[in-house]
């Protein structure tokens, strides 16, 4: 059996990753995990459940029933226990409560090897903060990806218009400065580039350009 390939692809939250990422699956037949989307579920699943409200966060319920979270990807589109929840858990709710779910250590390790099982078996392209670093450290490619945090923030503004939210500029530009600090400061697999990652700064390229320089640097991995 043919070894998997695989790319990792590091960065903070609106950088670009899982347009980056989707990209190169298509482009490249693999399968392609935000594992990002998979610690977003798994936090709608708690306030689902209301252990976790605007008073607090209750671990312990939540970790006694992580065997009850079932996620899988289909056509881009993740299930969270047989329901389709892509929309459901990009809500500026679950923003601003997924770091600290993500920083549970029992949450870390149920969700690292589930991505490390599709890995295993399947070409995969993953994004996420901990990929290269943890997940995948001997990954055949590993990229990381910066962009001011201004710039990301009116990158997800727009996503959220058009969902017709309320949200204002401020307060996602407040969120993601909040994320960076819980996700690069938390103790147990913190965001950070790996040493042999290559780093892309994603307001150097569009889309396109940017697609097409990582090709580039797949075919030069796969000669």
């Amino acid at each position: 059996m043919k070894k998997p390939f695989i790319i990792a692809i590091d960065g903070a939250s609106s950088t670009g990753k899982s347009t980056l990422a989707k990209g190169l699956a298509i482009a490249l037949d693999m399968v392609y995990v935000d594992s990002g989307a998979m610690y977003r579920a798994v936090t709608f699943y708690a306030q689902q459940k209301s252990w976790l409200t605007l008073n607090g966060l209750d671990e312990a319920q939540l970790i006694t029933h992580l065997d009850d979270i079932q996620l899988s990807f289909q056509q881009h589109k993740l299930y969270l226990n047989g329901v389709d929840v892509s929309s459901e858990i990009r809500s500026m709710e679950v923003s601003n409560a997924v770091s600290q779910v993500a920083s549970i250590s029992e949450v870390r390790a149920f969700l690292v090897a589930q991505q490390r099982i599709i890995g295993a078996t399947h070409s995969v392209v993953m994004d996420g903060r901990d990929i290269g670093t943890v997940v995948f450290p001997n990954a055949d490619l590993k990229l990381f990806l910066t962009a001011d945090a201004k710039v990301r923030a009116q990158r997800r503004y727009k996503e959220l218009k058009e969902q017709d939210t309320t949200v204002s500029l401020e307060q996602i530009e407040a969120n993601i400065t909040q994320r960076d600090h819980m996700d690069s400061t938390r103790d147990d697999s913190p965001l950070r580039q790996a040493k042999d990652a290559i780093v892309l700064d994603a307001m150097k390229y569009n889309v396109s350009e940017m697609l097409q320089h990582v090709l580039e640097l797949v075919k030069q991995r796969k000669r």
